[in-house]
């Protein structure tokens, strides 16, 4: 009698749990950034931006590395005040090559700040759309799969990229 009771129990509980069950839903957002032509277009703007400042900062290391190798082959013939003089020539172009790094590279560097206005909006968007479905279909939880990287298997079912992207205009 109580085993039976135990298992009607067991049973009831089982029943009322998933009537409270939670909605997930997953997104691939490196799919859905695919399909943004404008997401590939500041892509591209940011890639040529990038090189061309990453020649200008290989320029002037190469300027540097000349300006030392004229060093140690004038080394033998500069006299105290001459080799100081060319040491910190080669010091401070270095120090320059750094601040260029920084200003073009660094964490609030302009590459940064080009892909915040560039990119932000586009992330925004798409924020804003998975927020409005998760709204709409009671979702208590929508997972990027892409990022996730703890997640094995998710049903395909669950997967909403394509009505985010729909959402968008896509």
């Amino acid at each position: 009698m109580k085993k039976t009771l135990f298992l009607v129990g067991f049973f009831l509980a089982l029943a009322i749990g998933t009537t409270y069950a939670q909605k997930f839903a997953f997104i691939d957002m490196e799919y859905i950034l695919g399909k943004i032509p404008a997401y590939e277009n500041g892509n591209m703007q940011l890639e040529n931006v990038s090189k061309q400042w990453q020649s200008e900062v290989d320029k002037a290391a190469q300027e540097v590395e000349a300006m030392y190798k004229k060093y140690q082959a004038d080394l033998v013939f500069l006299a105290g005040e001459e080799k100081t003089k060319r040491e910190n020539e080669i010091v401070a172009k270095e120090n320059e090559i750094n601040t260029l790094r920084n200003k073009y590279f660094g964490q609030q560097g302009e590459l940064f700040k080009r892909r915040e206005a560039i990119m932000k909006p586009i992330q925004d968007d798409i924020y804003n759309a998975v927020k409005e479905i998760a709204a709409a279909n009671s979702y208590q939880a929508v997972v990027d799969r892409a990022s996730a990287t703890s997640i094995i298997f998710a049903s395909p079912d669950i997967d909403i990229s394509n009505q985010v992207l729909a959402r968008l205009g896509y």
